[in-house]
């Protein structure tokens, strides 16, 4: 794997220390790089903010890695012109190698307080494939807090193994749907809720702006440049770059926008259905993200029979490889106006008065958190309660656990 020219120090030297020469300091950049999966680290000239874009934390979804190393060469002739740093890092270097998703565990599950923990305590050559690589990205993340400059943005790029469209996903805070946004392709909200252990999910708890980009299917060649016409809108919408010294973010901007116009700009999870390795589930032939499926409709089939839809909406996702923990999931389309309408709620922080609704309280012991009765509450206390900013925490069938998503609001 190419290294894409390792970037200077912080401040954008490129003198080593010592009076080594910049060549010599340059390679030994490059041998670090490789030892620690940096495919690039890109200094600009002047203080602002941290892009860090992750590729390949599946190894068989290489696209964004390929396209990280080819939008460094671009954006390192420029560092004069740049604020901040852009960091790229290629993700789960064994199963890269191996060309499998995951080798031990799934390293985009892996996120959690429980799995950071344990991989961090194994020694060296200790532990499951991926725990490894927990502590190789950990390190990675230990240098970003330490040298940014600015706040942090993250990309974190993916392709699927059923073709027919890209999109974006993030949690719901308004910064980050800000963010995602600025790539246009569809909005995928709530699959957050729906998967845990998330690599953006564990660097939201750090307060930077997260999103994902799926950029098409594995071995699609688009994919790659969807993947870079990302990479680029992300760089201008972080602040590194001015837009007149991004062209490519303006034609990467004009294709996807021409690719997904058809589609919804914004769709809601409502539904995911599990994957377990010994359900050996495999959908069935000819689906595509986001093609319309009816409640009823047989979508694939595992060790007990067929799997149907159980309502209808839009088929996204759908499991065509060995390993993965989602069969598929049903999204639906999210009018934005409701979008503008909880930008507008949040910002007035009216968050505060969600003990007012029916069957909710809050809970006594965790600021910010909220006990709903769902024995009382109705769609429409539900509902308003994702509009003032309430993420579900658990839900036991009889009590949802809801947090508050707490960040200074932004237009979205």
């Amino acid at each position: 794997m190419a290294t894409g020219g390792g970037g200077a120090a912080a401040g954008g030297g490129t003198t080593a220390a010592g009076g080594a020469t910049a060549e010599g300091a340059a390679r030994r950049r490059d041998e670090v790089g490789l030892a620690t999966g940096r495919v690039a680290w890109v200094a600009g000239a002047s203080d602002g903010p941290l892009l860090l874009c992750v590729g390949g934390l599946h190894g068989n979804e290489p696209a964004g890695v390929l396209a990280l190393e080819e939008v460094v060469s671009g954006l390192a002739a420029r560092r004069d012109r740049m604020r901040g740093d852009f960091v790229a890092v290629a993700g789960n270097l064994g199963a890269l190698a191996a060309r499998r998703r995951f080798v031990a565990y799934d390293l985009n599950r892996a996120w959690t307080v429980d799995r950071v923990a344990e991989a961090s305590s194994n020694g060296q050559g200790a532990g499951a494939g991926e725990d490894g690589e927990v502590r190789r990205l950990l390190a990675v993340l230990a240098e970003v807090a330490e040298r940014r400059r600015g706040p942090v943005f993250v990309l974190d790029i993916h392709t699927t193994s059923g073709g027919g469209g890209a999109f974006t996903t993030t949690s719901d805070y308004l910064g980050n749907r800000r963010f995602a946004m600025e790539i246009p392709a569809p909005l995928v909200l709530g699959l957050d809720e729906a998967i845990e252990g998330t690599l953006i999910g564990y660097l939201d708890d750090f307060g930077y702006t997260t999103a994902v980009f799926e950029c098409g299917q594995h071995e699609e060649e688009e994919a790659v440049r969807r993947a870079v016409s990302a990479v680029w809108l992300a760089i201008g919408a972080a602040g590194l770059l001015a837009e007149d010294d991004a062209p490519e973010a303006r034609g990467g901007r004009k294709a996807l926008r021409r690719a997904f116009r058809r589609l919804p700009r914004v769709l809601e999870v409502r539904y995911r259905h599990p994957a377990e390795e010994e359900d050996r589930y495999m959908s069935r032939p000819g689906f595509l993200n986001f093609q319309p499926v009816r409640a009823g409709e047989v979508l694939g089939d595992d060790r007990r029979g067929q799997v149907t839809a159980p309502e209808s909406g839009r088929i996204l996702m759908p499991l065509y490889q060995e390993q993965g923990e989602d069969a598929f999931f049903v999204v639906r389309a999210f009018s934005r106006f409701w979008l503008w309408l909880s930008w507008g709620l949040r910002r007035a922080r009216l968050g505060r008065l969600a003990h007012w609704l029916p069957g909710v309280r809050r809970d006594p012991r965790r600021r910010g958190t909220v006990l709903v009765d769902r024995r009382v509450a109705r769609w429409g206390a539900l509902g308003a309660m994702r509009l003032l900013g309430y993420r579900p925490e658990s839900d036991d069938g009889e009590t949802m656990v809801a947090t508050a998503l707490e960040r200074d609001p932004r237009s979205p």
